[in-house]
């Protein structure tokens, strides 16, 4: 019987977003995607690109909280290349890349907000701004971890800060010619939009987390399979790799205690 915790079910539900692709630029943003990035080229997905989150493209399996360069820290690191700021932008606009970013809002089309609540131009909260979502989400793969699903999920999102399917539709045919949401992880569930529609379903459920808890938590009409899985528990070896490997001090878990 696994010994798992719910944020490691967490982790390996958004380590299965990288699934497939290949040689990409994997870019999670944050402490937990980051983890889960590392997780997935260190287990099923072994030709991913990753960066020490800062100018580096590395090989091995890096801890979070790494410093490359640091000498009392960098042991069997490899630096493949650099990749400053300015040279994502070639992976970004031919539709190598995997982001994973979070939002304060999301609705059933994929259209994601974290720039204000309310008005745009008298907003009850200013929050981050557009950012690089817009360039994100229209340009290559993107998934989203939402750490409280609740507070998350809208009817309507307030500001279009990454354009979901149905504003996508709405253009001209090569401005979405890379666009995809492949995943949204959240504290109960996993979602994508594999749907005709085009409309965010219901992919698993977490361990100990019922149906009722996720469709209360979800103000749209989900689309709900007639056999629903859970969320799969990690292999001993992804165990390993997240308490011994990837992130021995649990860095992850500040985002969420």
């Amino acid at each position: 019987m696994s010994d798992a915790t719910i944020d490691e079910i967490w982790l390996v539900a958004l380590a299965e977003a990288f699934r497939g692709d290949g040689e990409l630029l994997c870019h999670p943003m944050g402490p937990f995607p980051v983890a889960a990035g590392r997780l997935a080229r260190a287990s099923f997905e072994p030709d991913l690109m990753l960066t020490d989150t800062i100018a580096y493209a590395v090989t091995g399996a890096l801890p979070l909280g790494t410093i490359v360069g640091d000498p009392t820290g960098d042991e069997g690191i490899v630096v493949e290349g650099y990749l400053p700021f300015r040279t994502v932008f070639d992976q970004i606009w031919a539709g190598r890349r995997h982001v994973v970013m979070g939002a304060s809002q999301i609705d059933g089309h994929g259209n994601q907000n974290f720039a204000a609540i309310g008005d745009y131009r008298r907003p009850k909260a200013q929050l981050l701004g557009l950012r690089g979502a817009p360039g994100n989400v229209i340009n290559h793969t993107t998934s989203y971890w939402i750490p409280n699903q609740a507070r998350t999920f809208v009817e309507s999102v307030d500001v279009v800060s990454g354009p979901g399917y149905d504003r996508v539709a709405a253009l001209p045919e090569a401005s979405g010619r890379f666009h995809e949401i492949r995943r949204i992880v959240t504290e109960l569930a996993a979602f994508d939009f594999e749907t005709p529609e085009r409309t965010m379903r219901l992919r698993s459920v977490h361990p100990g987390i019922s149906l009722d808890d996720v469709l209360t938590a979800t103000p749209f009409e989900l689309t709900v399979p007639d056999d629903v899985p859970a969320s799969r528990l990690p292999t001993d070896e992804e165990l390993h790799l997240i308490r011994d490997v990837i992130d021995p001090n649990g860095i992850r878990k500040a985002e969420f205690r």
